[in-house]
């Protein structure tokens, strides 16, 4: 036996024991990574957790520690991740159908759970992100569903983006999971007689809608010349009131430039008619 380790091979195969012994006692976790360690399927302990305002170079990043053949160690990305859905059909509140491509921007928060929740096989990540496709879906349906179509053309698609990441982020929190951000790339209605048919639906309630516009403006136009010439009638009687004679005086000039500027118009009357009174000013209407 003493001869065995005094052999050369004897002292290669040690050697090679030694670092693999070395080897399975430590793992190194990046800056960008997270680690959960499974000791026999069951979680222990986390290293470099995510926290927000983390700087590089202050982390728990480096070589770990763990017992060898014996602890697991699952790395999982702190970085942020993206999700997509492509072609996912939608119906409007007017019942449009919409081909919808949108994506999700998503962070693991917190590491324990998310290998808790999708197993400890490794591949954390891409098992999360499968996970939130049918979830991203369910929310947009959801919120499409109460939306009319041009709701994604106007200054309330931010509000529409707002809440389709409040309700992917209940869901998402089971999977330890921060969702950043949610955005539509484009929401467009399928070629053909489904395109068709939702542009004449949408012409049709635009004429619709403009009828009813015009028909509030008119009553309003009716309701503004009602309430003026009650206005006009009002000042015309409270002026009457106050002085007769200039609210005589007035009518006439009224009268007569609406009759002597119509163009070939032709008054016949007789120098002492009433209707001239005007002409020969108060000391004369008054002799008359």
């Amino acid at each position: 036996m003493t001869n065995f380790w005094r052999s050369p091979i004897a002292l290669v195969v040690a050697a090679l024991l030694v670092l693999i012994l070395i080897g399975s006692s430590f793992v190194v976790v990046r800056e960008t990574q997270q680690a959960v360690i499974l000791r026999f399927e069951k979680p222990v302990r986390t290293i470099n957790s995510w926290r927000a305002n983390e700087q590089l170079g202050r982390t728990e990043a480096g070589p770990v520690f763990k017992v060898p053949f014996i602890d697991k160690v699952v790395l999982v990305d702190k970085r942020v991740l993206d999700v997509d859905l492509s072609n996912q059909p939608v119906l409007s509140t007017e019942q449009y159908p919409l081909e919808v491509d949108a994506f999700a921007r998503f962070r693991i928060v917190k590491p324990l759970t998310a290998v808790v929740s999708t197993g400890s096989a490794g591949n954390t990540e891409q098992i999360v992100a499968d996970r939130l496709r049918p979830l991203l879906a369910s929310a947009l349906r959801n919120e499409l569903g109460k939306r009319p179509f041009a709701a994604l053309l106007s200054p309330e698609r931010d509000a529409v983006m707002d809440n389709i990441q409040a309700g992917l982020q209940r869901r998402a929190s089971s999977y330890g999971v921060e969702i950043v951000d949610v955005r539509i790339r484009h929401a467009d209605l399928p070629d053909g007689s489904p395109l068709e048919s939702a542009l004449t639906r949408m012409a049709s309630a635009r004429q619709q809608q403009a009828t009813t516009i015009r028909a509030e403006g008119q009553k309003q136009a009716q309701i503004i010349r009602a309430q003026a010439d009650a206005d006009a009638s009002r000042i015309y009687a409270e002026s009457f009131g106050k002085d007769p004679e200039f609210y005589d005086f007035y009518r006439a000039m009224q009268s007569y430039r609406t009759t002597f500027t119509q163009g070939q118009t032709q008054v016949v009357l007789t120098p002492g008619d009433a209707y001239l009174r005007q002409f020969g000013g108060r000391a004369g209407g008054a002799a008359r």
